[in-house]
């Protein structure tokens, strides 16, 4: 295809319109109108730094208005100072300022959540308006204002600059959000827990999330400084950061447009109330009723548009093959017929002695021992209650081994000192999957395997993988995709990890027959194929059967029976526990 010919990519489209968009209300409003949509863009700027923290990461943030104060204060003091380069360097500088007060309120933060971290924000904020407060910005006593560099004197101008901060600001985001730190921040919001197993950092996340917070929210308050050219406390009142918050949640602004919306929203609708008489604290009520609605829908205005845009290029799509060109999914075929490995002379990949879990009085597992060969896909069953869930938990590191060993290729990850964290257990080879759903439904396919694998990994390669396993294509979103696949898309997303050892816990729950015969037979190839050896905990008997060469029965805590399945599920013992039956005379 000639240059001429290529279709001209989306992202470059938009960009042009934006642009052309953003020419033309500086040209063509009036200069009240200007500075309105001056204040929409600046907003939008603070909305981004909460579509991270809030809505990628998933943690309440109530103290971007505090960033944003830092963040004009030290342009204030620069601009006192004379800093050479004007705002456009005083900007970074402003944005650098906020990140280490953002790294501190993202301490807390990781030890609590929900209303518990909200409180710790909004004190925050509260403490920097008082010390704000008590002392004026600089240059305001003197009445030295902000000054505005060359090329930005007029409004119209500055507004432009703006609008190409906030662009910046939404690619440099865009370009974070297809790397792992971002896919980071998104599992983060679905669970903490199976981020750790992944082999993420969650206190690496966190601190992130909040460090690239602040910095974007200390920009949007030098803008503030550069546009009102006078700042004083009461333009950064800590009230403003719930309201924020509301914003945020309700457009969606973890989406750029979203974020451009919400800064849109908050200044038409106080405008409007404005003109007709209404007291503007009325809008706070709007924006509380939409992000409530919001929440109850559990997606932003940002997400719903992208949704119907979505479904409209599916159902465009559709149209242009035809109505006999198939489904739009792959259906699930078998894969290619692989060899199984060798029984004998295997080093283990996973060797566990003496583990115990206790919670309080209760003793969930007492002193078990098993190991799984290299190449081996080893059974963990018992009833209800048996303790394979708390096994599980101090195998990954999320609960105390209670002085057991456990080791992983030969390298011991917990001991008699005490254990690695859970996101190192994973990096040193030992992955595992949970029995509930815990795949972040804000992630494609494709983003998701390659968050879990660690790696780059091609559309080839993730097809390979989902053929006989899924039916999905690498494109299609996670939030599409019913909770059986996403389950087993975690199964593949943890297999493609290379580990030592995969620990899959209850896989087939939610599956039909037909398709836990067909995971059987994929797990069986797994160690040829992948490398991998598995324990695979499970009420289904028959999946066991199918795809276990071993298997260890636990009851109340304690190992009961090993072996291989025929001989194990044969035992008084086991039909007794387990099955619920006495043998036979």
């Amino acid at each position: 295809m000639r240059p001429a010919d290529r279709p001209v990519p989306r992202w470059a489209a938009a960009g042009v319109l934006t642009a052309a968009g953003a020419y033309g209300l500086a040209a063509g409003l009036p200069a009240y109108w200007v500075f309105l949509a001056m204040s929409a863009v600046i907003s939008g700027v603070l909305l981004q730094s909460l579509g991270v923290v809030a809505g990628q990461a998933g943690m309440v943030s109530l103290c971007q208005m505090a960033f944003a104060a830092i963040g004009a204060w030290t342009t204030a003091q620069l601009n006192v100072w004379g800093v050479p380069g004007g705002l456009y360097v005083w900007l970074p500088l402003a944005g650098l300022a906020a990140v280490p007060f953002g790294l501190l309120i993202g301490l807390p933060a990781l030890r609590l959540r929900g209303v518990h971290l909200a409180i710790v924000t909004l004190g925050f904020a509260a403490t920097v308006d008082v010390v704000m407060a008590a002392g004026s910005f600089p240059g305001v006593s003197q009445g030295v204002v902000v000054g505005r560099p060359a090329g930005l004197t007029s409004d119209r101008q500055f507004f432009l600059f703006c609008c190409g901060v906030f662009a910046l600001v939404a690619v440099a985001l865009a370009v974070v959000r297809r790397t792992r730190l971002g896919a980071s921040w998104r599992a983060l919001k679905e669970s903490e827990r199976a981020t750790a197993a992944a082999g993420t950092s969650v206190p690496g996340a966190k601190l992130s999330a909040f460090a690239v917070s602040a910095f974007i929210a200390g920009v949007s308050g030098a803008l503030l400084a550069g546009q009102l050219a006078m700042v004083v406390s009461r333009n950064f009142d800590p009230g403003q950061s719930l309201v924020a918050y509301a914003v945020a949640v309700m457009a969606g602004a973890h989406h750029a447009e979203g974020a451009l919306v919400g800064g849109a929203l908050g200044v038409l609708v106080s405008e409007l109330l404005r003109r007709f008489g209404v007291p503007q604290q009325w809008a706070n009520v709007v924006f509380a009723v939409g992000a409530v609605q919001a929440m109850t829908q559990g997606s932003g205005m940002s997400d719903g548009l992208r949704a119907a845009l979505r479904s409209r290029r599916a159902h465009r799509a559709r149209r242009s093959r035809g109505s006999g060109a198939g489904p739009d999914v792959p259906v699930a075929a078998a894969g290619p017929e692989l060899p199984t490995p060798g029984p004998d002379g295997r080093p283990p990949a996973l060797r566990i002695e003496g583990v115990s879990v206790r919670y309080g009085q209760v003793v969930a597992v007492d002193g078990v021992g098993l190991t799984v060969l290299a190449g081996e896909v080893h059974g963990l069953v018992g009833p209800n209650g048996a303790g394979k869930s708390s096994l599980v938990d101090a195998i990954s590191g999320f609960v105390p081994a209670g002085g057991g060993l456990v080791e992983v290729g030969g390298v011991a990850v917990a001991g008699a000192r005490g254990g690695t964290a859970v996101h190192r257990r994973a990096r040193a080879g030992l992955r595992r999957t949970f029995q509930q759903d815990r795949v972040p439904v804000g992630l494609s396919v494709r983003e998701y395997l390659r968050f879990a694998a660690r790696r780059a990994l091609s559309d080839a390669e993730l097809a390979e993988v989902l053929a006989g396993l899924v039916a999905a294509a690498p494109g299609d979103p996670i939030a599409a995709l019913d909770v059986g696949s996403r389950r087993l898309l975690e199964v593949a997303g943890t297999l493609l990890a290379r580990p030592a050892v995969a620990v899959l816990d209850e896989p087939a729950a939610g599956l039909g027959h037909a398709e836990s015969e067909r995971l059987g037979a994929w797990l069986r190839r797994v160690p040829a194929r992948y490398g991998a050896a598995v324990l695979l905990i499970e009420h289904d008997l028959d999946l066991v059967r199918a795809a276990c060469t071993g298997v260890t029965v636990l009851d109340f805590g304690r190992v009961i029976a090993q072996g291989p399945p025929a001989e194990v599920f044969a035992e008084p013992g086991v039909l007794r526990a387990y099955l619920g039956q006495e043998p036979a005379a």
